[in-house]
């Protein structure tokens, strides 16, 4: 299902030598156009109206009377009235003027239809195109399922609310930012309906999603994200790369647990219960005796979806993990796309893609750096899709 590849790469033959990078204006869009800009490619920015200031004013490119870019890596900014209008044909006809390959991030999959996405959005998408619909836990075929054909370790689903027998994370979308979380935590079934009826009283959840909500065993343990990169353009075995690691920092979560419990306990009720809304993200490495698991873990999920969703994932994921007390990463999210905390090491890189490439490398710069190799080896149809 979807479109056809070949249909894609077609369209490539008609973009000009030189493409533009495009992505949607929010999660990780100034990584995306600072990483184009540093590799000497073009960037721009699909905004909102009401939202596109940060884009089209603060970090808006300015150059020199020799046209070289002194300030800012955002060369240009198209507004919609709505994200989703960008799906539009006048606009995909515009984007493929302008020689567009679109770099996904979570807010195009959030706000254009996946339907729309994977059928009807003829242009080409550096990346995954049919891998972002896993990432919706409603679906029938969803990320657990990879993770499961590729023998990687997940928590433990529990059947519903009456198989709660200790803590466990109840997993939905918020009821009405749907692109945000309404999770929360529930210990047995009688604090799980407590906390249900008191979310659901202040519009943080809706019994609709509940009822399809995942309830899995609660991992207690360190989050570390790790932004991983797979290259088609290089042989298998240097395919695989670990470009850098980051944590979140979830709204009124992160405020509560900085609280002494005595503290905590004086809280109002409604306090009490955090939301996991992640509003930024902070820069982690990990002990190096875990690498060799986390490679093996990434390299699991390289193979399992090339099996399962030919081509396979292209370019920047991220699995996100908490390390548990035996020291092993256990995956409680995937992001088949570039993920929302690489700002964290836009321009500056991260000890990791630093590492390996000996230069600054961060995700936004590591793909347009792919793009750039992709056009001179005649290759950019094998890293689209």
């Amino acid at each position: 299902m979807g479109l056809p590849r070949e249909e894609i790469r077609a369209l490539l033959t008609r973009y000009p030598k030189t493409p533009v990078v495009a992505t949607v204006g929010s999660h990780s869009a100034l990584d995306v156009a600072d990483g184009a800009v540093t590799e000497g490619l073009a960037s721009l920015v699909l905004g909102e109206a009401g939202r596109e200031t940060t884009y089209s004013q603060y970090f808006r490119t300015r150059r020199g009377p020799d046209g070289t870019r002194v300030r800012g890596c955002v060369d240009d900014v198209w507004v919609y009235p709505r994200f989703a209008d960008l799906a539009d044909t006048p606009s995909q006809e515009k984007l493929r003027a302008h020689g567009a390959l679109l770099v996904p991030n979570r807010a195009l999959s959030s706000y254009v239809p996946l339907d729309t996405i994977e059928n009807d959005l003829r242009v080409p998408i550096v990346g995954s195109r049919t891998m972002l619909r896993i990432e919706e836990r409603s679906e029938r075929e969803n990320y657990y399922t990879l993770l499961a054909a590729a023998g990687i370790s997940f928590p433990a689903a529990l059947s519903g609310p009456d198989a709660i027998d200790g803590l466990a994370i109840v997993k939905l979308p918020h009821a009405t930012r749907r692109l945000e979380r309404g999770f929360f935590t529930a210990a047995s079934p009688a604090e799980y309906l407590a906390k249900a009826e008191r979310l659901e009283a202040r519009g943080v959840v809706s019994p609709k999603d509940l009822a399809h909500a995942r309830i899995e065993r609660y991992v207690l343990g360190p989050v570390f994200n790790f932004n991983f990169f797979f290259s088609p353009l290089v042989p298998r075995s240097e395919g695989l790369e670990l470009l850098g690691v980051d944590e979140r920092r979830e709204s009124n979560l992160d405020g509560l647990v900085r609280l002494p419990a005595a503290q905590q306990l004086e809280l109002g009720e409604t306090d009490r219960i955090p939301e996991y809304t992640v509003v930024g993200h902070g820069t982690l490495t990990v002990r190096e005796s875990i690498l060799e698991e986390v490679f093996r873990m990434g390299e699991r999920f390289v193979e399992a979806s090339r099996a399962r969703y030919a081509p396979g994932i292209l370019g920047p994921f991220c699995l996100q993990t908490c390390i548990d007390s035996g020291g092993h990463p256990v995956v409680f999210d995937v992001a088949a796309r570039i993920g929302g905390g690489t700002n964290v090491h836009l321009g500056l890189g991260h000890p990791y893609g630093n590492a390996l490439w000996r230069e600054p490398m961060s995700t936004g710069r590591r793909i347009a750096l792919e793009i750039r190799r992709a056009v001179a080896e005649g290759r950019l149809g094998e890293i689209v899709t």
